[in-house]
């Protein structure tokens, strides 16, 4: 089980789990794979749906990253206040250690409205790195 992160903006919460995916990278590369587990949650009144992400990827060797584009894996998934959206997607890093954050722009349907809500910072760690 991976470190969960937590950040509340504008009544929705975004939660962040990583896992190191030994099976997929290879260190003689500098290939090192990690998938990340989202929880989206609306706390808020009304409904929204999430139209757009950007990542910021750091890698320990000081590469950085953006990515930017249409929802999350393909999906502009509606989420109703009270309701949550999980999803798991996936990094490339070229070390051991990185850390990822971001934003999402969501769009509150009751009054089409567009806000940003913050996805905290989270790790990327190969186990037994830090010990």
């Amino acid at each position: 089980m991976g470190l969960v992160q937590s950040l509340v903006t504008k009544g929705v919460k975004i939660s962040v789990e990583s896992f190191f995916q030994n099976d997929y990278s290879n260190a003689r590369e500098n290939k090192f794979i990690f998938t990340y587990k989202i929880f989206i949650e609306n706390n808020n009144p009304y409904t929204i749906q999430l139209l757009r992400r950007h990542w910021y990827i750091f890698d320990s060797n000081g590469t950085y990253r953006e990515v930017e584009g249409e929802g999350v894996i393909g999906l502009q998934p509606i989420i109703e206040s009270g309701d949550a959206h999980t999803y798991v997607s996936w990094s490339q890093l070229e070390t051991e250690i990185g850390q990822m954050n971001g934003r999402y722009q969501m769009l509150n349907l009751n009054d089409n409205t567009i806000f940003e809500v913050e996805i905290p910072c989270f790790h990327l760690i190969m186990p037994g790195r830090l010990n």
